[in-house]
């Protein structure tokens, strides 16, 4: 088994407590930076380029309003004005590479975050009366994968002999249409609960020329899992799937505890050709490890899913479940988000 060291990225680098000022500001940041990503600017602010208000709202949009936003996030340092144009600073470029966090954050909790005192209160329930934005969060993942993960798990399935591989919690597809577009010969099935998702990934695939050898399916993974599916051709794709891979997601399946402890079977037995499985997950930190400064993410991580009723677990109860269902560690991997780790695991 071989495991990788801890990214710098783990480290805390938010100094708590955090003052009211900070907080205030911190709050407006990153909805700026949100709105930049709206906008459409935050891949030129990436890519280093000027930018004009003028110009982002020339076929549409609020020239004013776009104006505003370039203002507040030179206010915060992201850009420097220069003449009529803005050009990014190297703060900006790193809130560009990071715009998935923020996507994920603002986007796709920002309901859940909001009425956190309401929910807490009783005063107002989850699903009945907060939601998440499911297309945002999907997103946000897609942009974190592409910015931060690629790479990691490029050089991961390099080493793994699949044909036929299937993605848990799929989100946009973005994930396994790289992927398959990356060996040849391969073939791909994205599975995620979303029906937003869903509507994204089949008109991405098309997009990409690939749906000769992607399928984006709408399906409840956890209803999916040792059950029977009705759609022939859907069926027919299961069976032959030689390798699952699944990031972000396993915490959703873990959440019942009549049912955690056979997850992790059902799973194997729902594909029974893969002997393979690459599962990525953010866990539960450790006591004590939220002392002192904070890393990004993991406090938000933590209480969305406290808001939604969502149990997290630590790495070592993952391992425990992994080893009861029959799945080796062959390799495990700090990702560059804090407290997630990605392990390749061989069926016995």
């Amino acid at each position: 088994m071989t495991t990788a060291a801890i990214p710098d990225t783990w480290r805390g680098i938010t100094p708590s407590p955090i003052t009211s000022t900070d907080a205030y500001n911190g709050f407006i940041a990153a909805n700026v930076i949100f709105a930049l990503d709206r906008i459409g600017l935050l891949e030129s602010i990436g890519r280093g380029e000027p930018l004009s208000a003028a110009e982002a709202t020339a076929q549409a949009g609020d020239t004013a309003r776009t104006e505003a936003v370039l203002r507040a996030a030179a206010d915060y340092g992201y850009l420097k004005a220069d003449g009529d144009a803005y050009l990014p600073t190297e703060a900006g470029l790193e809130i560009a590479a990071a715009r998935g966090y923020f996507t994920w954050a603002v986007g796709g909790y920002h309901d859940v975050f909001g009425r956190a005192g309401h929910l807490s209160a009783g005063t107002h329930r989850y699903d009945t009366d907060v939601f998440r934005d499911e297309a945002m969060v999907a997103l946000g993942s897609a942009q974190c994968d592409q910015s931060l993960f690629a790479a990691q798990l490029a050089d991961v399935l390099s080493g793994i002999d699949f044909r036929h591989i299937a993605d848990l919690g799929s989100g946009t597809s973005a994930r396994v249409r790289r992927v398959v577009s990356q060996r040849e010969g391969s073939r791909g099935l994205g599975i995620d609960i979303s029906r937003p998702a869903t509507d994204i990934a089949r008109r991405d695939i098309v997009e990409a020329g690939m749906q000769d050898r992607v399928t984006a399916v709408r399906a409840d993974v956890l209803g999916l899992l040792g059950t029977q599916i009705d759609n022939d051709a859907e069926a027919a794709e299961v069976a032959e799937v030689d390798t699952v891979m699944s990031f972000f997601l396993l915490h959703d399946l873990l959440a019942d505890p009549a049912t955690r402890s056979s997850i992790f079977t059902r799973m194997r037995e729902s594909f029974p050709k893969a002997r393979t499985f690459v599962l990525g997950d953010t866990m539960l930190r450790d006591p004590g490890t939220s002392d002192g400064a904070q890393p990004v993410f993991s406090v938000g991580f933590e209480l969305a899913h406290a808001m939604m009723g969502v149990p997290l677990h630590t790495k070592a109860t993952y391992e425990e479940l992994f080893t009861e269902a029959g799945l080796r560690i062959d390799r495990v991997e700090a990702l560059a988000t804090p407290h997630s780790w990605l392990y390749v695991l061989q069926a016995d």
